[in-house]
């Protein structure tokens, strides 16, 4: 065998067995969700019964290693991990009614993921935001609030990812609870607000709701935003 040709096996079986983890944890991940989320609300009081699944899963996230030259491994393994932080949060301090019970919830607690100890607001604008300019991470982050846009009872997965953020961005953006249209006025969700910038990079508001919604809104629409619902999204 030539030389050439064993580095190569080599390399490539390394890069398996680098990889190998990082599968686990969508496979792992996926079984957790399937389990525990129906219809967008989570499984809290079976999850605080035996949480021996979510601290399993979020000691393997510990464990993993992933680079952004894979961008859809990466994106995946943050959006996941990040919304099992989320369910991490609440059982930690269950029962709650609201994250916000929680002091700190967001942007003191924090979890160590891939080797990094992070609060769930580093996870969205250092690990995401700041590194793609993709804003329909909007709408696959889970706060844990009933204002969110709904968790799937699935893991997202690098094979699956860009059919799975477009599916769940047209999901509630043509959801009237979400968006909700009027002769002359529309209501939006505050995540509108806080993360403006992320939605008028080409154009308003509207036109980037626009691209994916089955029926266009008026852009001459006045807009306002309504009160954020965080009460706890709980089974």
């Amino acid at each position: 065998m030539k030389l050439s040709t064993l580095f190569l096996l080599l390399f490539a079986s390394f890069q398996m067995a680098k990889a190998q983890p990082l599968n686990d944890f969508f496979t792992e991940a996926d079984q957790f969700f399937k389990s525990h989320v129906a219809e967008g609300k989570v499984d809290y009081d079976a999850i605080a019964k035996k949480p021996s699944a979510l601290n399993k899963l979020m000691s393997r996230a510990d464990a993993i290693s992933v680079s952004k030259t894979n961008a859809n491994a990466y994106k995946a393994f943050w959006i996941n991990a990040y919304n099992l932080a989320v369910i991490k949060g609440v059982i930690d301090n269950y029962p709650i009614k609201s994250p916000l019970d929680t002091d700190g919830f967001f942007d003191k607690i924090t979890y160590r993921l891939a080797g990094e100890n992070l609060t769930l607001n580093a996870i969205e604008n250092q690990k995401l935001r700041a590194q793609f300019n993709e804003p329909r991470f909007h709408f696959v982050l889970v706060c844990g609030a009933i204002g969110c846009p709904p968790l799937i009872d699935k893991a997202y997965t690098p094979k699956n990812l860009e059919a799975q953020l477009e599916s769940q961005t047209k999901l509630a953006l043509n959801n009237p609870e979400f968006i909700k249209v009027e002769a002359d006025a529309v209501q939006l969700s505050e995540i509108f607000k806080w993360y403006k910038e992320d939605f008028v990079k080409n154009g308003s508001e509207l036109d980037f709701i626009n691209q994916f919604r089955s029926e266009n809104i008026n852009p001459e629409c006045s807009i306002s935003y309504y009160p954020y619902n965080w009460n706890l999204n709980k089974q």
